[in-house]
């Protein structure tokens, strides 16, 4: 299946050390009529979907992902992104870098990505799971299923019907991090599934604010220190 995607580079005068949920914050403010930079709606609430608009601070740039309906209102809104206000910071916005792609989701021979951004795969009560397991090998599955189960989450918010069984291999690293200002356990490195992501699309926990953006990183190259498995 086929989507329409907008990406937008935010070039400032100096480096954003803020995180992407200040950008996502002032941006969904400042654009308060669209429900879809924010996932807010009065009188009902959180919308619980896939975002459309994903946030992302990558080495200090803002980088932001529209997706279908959130590709349109990020064009729509891209010219009057002329400042960032976060926090108690301002930066001046020099350039935009405006990509319009159409990108597809579907099943496929094995695809190596990346997490560029850390993934958070773990909720407080897999999380309990997690660490009552000893084994490593039953932990790097364990993790492979909850990989597979958040590409199935977002496959079905899209409206993709995935009908081929997917299979994914990690090589994955633990790391703390700090979402909605509670540490979490993060996780970054390769991994394999037999499924075409687009890059930088998000899996897992805080999408909208740039967790588990996944990067391709070639076809047929295998994971550092793993063993090829047999093509599905």
């Amino acid at each position: 299946m086929r989507f329409k995607t907008t990406y937008l580079v935010l070039s400032t005068d100096r480096p954003v050390k803020e995180e992407a949920s200040k950008l996502r914050g002032y941006i969904g403010n400042k654009f308060e009529e669209y429900p879809i930079l924010h996932h807010h709606i009065r009188e009902v609430g959180y919308l619980y979907t896939y975002p459309r608009v994903q946030y992302k601070v990558l080495e200090g740039t803002p980088h932001i992902l529209g997706i279908e309906e959130g590709a349109k209102v990020l064009k729509e809104i891209s010219g009057g992104l002329n400042e960032l206000v976060l926090g108690r910071s301002h930066y001046t916005v020099k350039q935009k870098i405006l990509y319009e792609q159409e990108v597809e989701l579907r099943s496929s021979r094995k695809k190596q990505y990346r997490f560029i951004t850390p993934w958070l795969a773990l909720n407080p009560d897999n999380y309990r799971t997690y660490q009552n397991i000893e084994n490593w090998k039953e932990k790097k599955e364990f993790l492979n299923r909850i990989l597979v189960g958040n590409i199935l989450s977002m496959c079905k918010s899209l409206g993709i019907v995935v009908e081929k069984h997917l299979y994914a291999h990690t090589h994955l690293y633990s790391r703390k991090v700090n979402y909605k200002n509670a540490p979490l356990m993060g996780f970054t490195g390769e991994f394999r599934v037999n499924f075409i992501i687009p890059e930088f699309f998000g899996l897992g926990k805080g999408v909208s604010q740039g967790f588990g953006a996944v990067k391709n990183e070639g076809r047929d190259r295998r994971l550092r220190g793993l063993p090829e498995e047999k093509r599905q």
